[in-house]
C-alpha cells in the first residue's frame, strides 16, 4: 500500500511519497539532475499517478536524504559491475547470496526440478532479508541499486498490476560469458584510449589507421560526424579533418578531397552508348574543321563555310540517349563532365567518344547548324540538320598556322564581324589571365602553364557563340520549349582603368547568368536571345536541347516546358558542384605546386586600391589573387615580385609577401 513517507522509483531516481491527493496523486520529493556548474543538489515535487511510478518499500523512510546517503555511502559502483573481485561490502553479501540461492536451486533441480532453468524470482523484500535479516526503508533503494549494479542477478517488472519489482537469478554460464564480454570491452577502450592519446600527439602506429575512416569519411565529405575526431577534443568539420590527416601522414598533400566533397564521382560514366543508329541524314560537301587545344580529347564541334552558309556541327549522342534513359538520368545528376588536374570523369562514358567524337572517324554524324548571315553578321537564318559530315582536327596554333587559307579566312572574318556586332549591343569582353594545371599520374609532380589565347580559340569561340544564337531562334521560332540562357545588363562605371586593374574591375560588374525555358538578353555576351547547344558530350544542359531539336525534326513529341524546367534545374545543380569541384581543385593543385617548389617567385599585379584596405593583386602565372601590404604604397597594375610566405592547404588559402 503506497502512504506517506513510502519510498519509490520514480524516472530511474528515488523519491518519496510526501502526501496521498484526494484525487488518486500523490505528491513526491525527488532529487533533480543539477544545473550545469552547480554545486549543490536540487529537490523537487512532483504531483503524479500512480502509474508512474513503482513502489520499493511502504515505509516509513526516515528521509529521502537518508535513502540517497545509503544508496551513495554503500551501494558497489555501476563501473565495477563486472569486476567480480571487488570487496565491497554490499556486493560481498550479493554476491554470498547468489551462491546460496544458487546452490538451494540446483538441490531444487537434483530432486527433480530442471537443470540449467532461469533462476528464480526473488522480491526486493525477500533478498534484503538474506542480506540483514529484515527490510528497513532507509536502505531500500541503496538494495535496489546494489542488486542493479551486479551481474549476479538481473530485474525484471513481474504482476504489473502490483508494480512488484523482482529480481531473477542469473547462472554462472552467463555471469561469466557476460564478465568475459565486458572484459574485451574494457580492453577495446583502453586500446581506443591509448590510440586516442597517440592521435592527440600526432604520433600514430600503422596498426591505428584503421580507427581514421570516420575521419577520411568526414574531410570527403561522405559524414558530417566524426567520433574519432569528437574523442581526441578536435572540431569536426571537413577542414579539421584533413588536417589531422595530413597532419598523421594518413593523406599525402597530393590528395585531392573536392569532387568527393561535393558528391561528384571522379569515374566516367559506364553505361555505354548504343551505336548510331541508321537514319536518313544530310551529307554536307567538303572539310569541316574541329579546333581545339592539343591535349583535348573529346572534339564535340567542327566549322566551316560553304561561301553562303556557315556551318557548326556539334557532336550528336542524342541520337541515342533519349529523355530520361537510365543514361540520360546519370548524365542529369553529374550535370556535366567533371575536369580536374588529375584527369577528365565523363558526363557520358569514355567508349562513346570513339562513336560520337568528331574527327575521330573518316565520316562523323553530327547535329549541325546551318546559319545564313546578312552583311553585319547578324543572323538571317538558322536550320537544324542531322547530318554526316567529314571532319578534319586542328590544334588552335596550326589553325593560327592555316588562318590565311581559303577554308579558314572566312571563319576568322565571321568572327570579327561577330566581335563588332556583339560590343555594339553592349558585349562586354573580358581577358584575365587562365593557366592549365596538370598533374603526372605517377610522381604527383605539379605542372602550371598559362593559357595563350590564341587567334583561332576566340575565332572558335564567336562561331560556338553564333550557333547558340541560331539555336535560340531556331527552337523560339517553331516553339520548341527550350534552356534559354541569360544574363543581366552589368552596371559598369564611366571609368574603368587600362590594363589588369580594368578586366578585374569589370569582372567584378558582372551579373550571375540564369537558364531557364524563357528566352532573355544575354547581356555580358551582347546576344538577345542565347543557348548553349555546342557540347553535348560534356554539359547536360546542352544534350537536352539536342534531344528537344531532334524530337522536333523527327516530328515526335516534345517535353513540356515545366518537364523541361525541371530538368535543367537538376542538370544545373550538377554542373555547379562540378564548377566549384573544378574550381577547388585546381586551387588545391596549385598550392600542392607551391608546396612543391618553396622557392618559387613570382609576378604580382596590383588590381584593385581601395582606402583602408590592403592592396588587391592578381598573380598571372597562377591566376590566383592575394592581398599584399606594400611599404609605401602602390599604383594600379604596378607590378611587384612576391614569394609565398604561408600555405594552409585544408583551408586552401595561400599568403603572399613582397620578395
Amino acid at each position: 500500500m503506497i502512504k506517506e513517507k513510502s519510498i519509490v522509483t520514480y524516472k530511474n531516481t528515488c523519491a518519496v511519497v510526501v502526501s496521498v491527493l484526494d484525487n488518486g496523486k500523490f505528491n513526491i520529493r525527488f532529487r533533480s539532475a543539477p544545473a550545469s556548474g552547480a554545486k549543490k543538489a536540487v529537490y523537487s515535487e512532483q504531483s503524479v499517478r500512480a502509474k508512474d511510478f513503482v513502489l520499493l518499500h511502504e515505509g516509513p523512510v526516515s528521509s529521502l536524504e537518508a535513502a540517497l546517503d545509503f544508496a551513495d555511502s554503500s551501494c558497489p559502483s555501476a563501473d565495477d559491475i563486472y569486476n567480480l573481485e571487488q570487496t565491497n561490502d554490499l556486493f560481498l553479501k550479493i554476491r554470498e547470496c547468489h551462491e546460496l540461492l544458487s546452490l538451494e536451486e540446483d538441490d531444487s533441480a537434483g530432486d527433480g526440478g530442471a537443470a540449467g532453468a532461469v533462476g528464480g524470482s526473488y522480491s526486493l523484500e525477500e533478498l534484503a532479508s538474506l542480506f540483514y535479516g529484515e527490510f528497513p526503508a532507509d536502505k531500500a533503494w541503496g538494495l535496489f541499486c546494489a542488486l542493479k549494479n551486479t551481474v549476479f542477478f538481473c530485474q525484471s517488472l513481474k504482476d504489473q498490476m502490483d508494480g512488484r519489482i523482482v529480481f531473477s537469478l542469473r547462472h554462472q554460464e552467463e555471469i561469466d560469458a557476460m564478465v568475459k564480454k565486458a572484459d574485451e570491452k574494457g580492453k577495446e577502450a583502453q586500446v581506443r584510449a591509448e590510440f586516442i592519446g597517440r592521435l592527440k600527439n600526432k604520433a600514430l602506429l600503422p596498426e591505428d589507421y584503421k580507427f581514421m575512416n570516420d575521419v577520411e569519411s568526414l574531410a570527403l565529405g561522405k559524414t558530417d560526424k566524426s567520433r574519432t575526431m569528437h574523442d581526441a577534443g578536435f572540431k569536426e568539420t571537413p577542414e579539421n579533418a584533413h588536417k589531422v590527416l595530413l597532419d598523421t601522414g594518413i593523406w599525402e598533400i597530393t590528395r585531392n578531397p573536392y569532387p568527393l566533397r561535393w558528391g561528384l564521382s571522379t569515374k566516367s560514366a559506364t553505361e555505354g552508348l548504343s551505336s548510331p543508329p541508321d537514319e536518313e541524314r544530310l551529307v554536307v560537301e567538303g572539310v569541316s574543321y574541329a579546333i581545339d587545344n592539343a591535349w583535348s580529347t573529346d572534339p564535340d564541334d567542327a566549322v566551316a563555310f560553304d561561301g553562303k552558309y556557315l556551318w557548326v556541327h556539334i557532336a550528336d549522342p542524342a541520337s541515342t540517349v533519349d529523355p530520361d534513359c537510365s543514361i540520360d538520368r546519370n548524365a542529369r545528376g553529374r550535370g556535366a563532365t567533371l575536369y580536374i588536374p588529375e584527369g577528365a570523369a565523363r558526363m557520358l562514358c569514355e567508349d562513346c567518344l570513339e562513336d560520337y567524337a568528331l574527327g575521330l572517324k573518316e565520316k562523323s554524324r553530327a547535329l549541325s547548324f546551318r546559319i545564313l548571315l546578312d552583311a553585319d553578321g547578324n543572323i538571317e537564318d538558322c536550320s537544324v540538320f542531322k547530318t554526316v559530315v567529314d571532319v578534319r582536327r586542328l590544334t588552335y596554333e596550326k589553325a593560327d598556322e592555316l588562318m590565311d587559307s581559303p577554308e579558314l579566312k572566312v571563319l576568322f572574318e565571321i568572327a570579327e564581324r561577330n566581335v563588332a556586332r556583339r560590343i555594339k549591343s553592349g558585349a562586354v569582353m573580358i581577358d584575365m589571365p587562365e593557366v592549365h594545371v596538370n598533374v603526372d599520374p605517377e610522381t604527383k609532380k605539379v605542372f602550371i602553364e598559362p593559357v595563350v589565347h590564341q587567334k583561332s580559340s576566340a575565332m572558335v569561340r564567336e562561331m560556338m557563340l553564333l550557333a547558340g544564337e541560331g539555336a535560340a531562334k531556331f527552337a523560339f521560332k517553331n516553339s520548341i520549349p527550350f534552356p534559354f540562357v541569360s544574363q543581366e545588363e552589368p552596371q559598369i562605371p564611366d571609368e574603368i582603368p587600362e590594363g589588369l586593374a580594368g578586366q578585374f574591375r569589370l569582372r567584378r560588374c558582372m551579373r550571375k547568368r540564369s537558364v531557364g525555358v524563357t528566352p532573355g538578353m544575354h547581356c555580358g555576351l551582347g546576344i538577345n536571345m542565347y543557348s548553349q547547344v555546342t557540347s553535348p558530350l560534356r554539359r547536360y544542359s546542352d544534350l537536352i536541347a539536342h534531344q528537344q531539336l531532334r524530337a522536333f525534326i523527327d516530328g515526335r513529341k516534345l517535353l513540356d516546358k515545366d518537364t523541361m524546367l525541371m530538368r535543367i534545374s537538376e542538370g544545373d545543380a550538377g554542373a555547379m558542384a562540378a564548377k566549384k569541384a573544378e574550381r577547388n581543385s585546381n586551387l588545391h593543385w596549385t598550392l600542392v605546386y607551391l608546396l612543391q617548389n618553396p622557392e618559387w617567385r613570382g609576378e604580382a599585379v596590383c588590381v584593385s586600391v581601395m582606402e583602408g584596405k590592403l592592396p588587391q593583386f592578381s598573380i598571372p602565372s597562377l591566376a590566383l589573387e592575394t592581398y599584399l601590404d606594400v611599404p609605401g604604397g602602390i599604383d594600379l597594375n604596378q607590378a611587384v615580385t612576391v614569394r609565398v610566405s604561408k600555405i594552409n592547404l585544408p583551408e586552401l588559402t595561400v599568403e603572399f609577401a613582397v620578395a
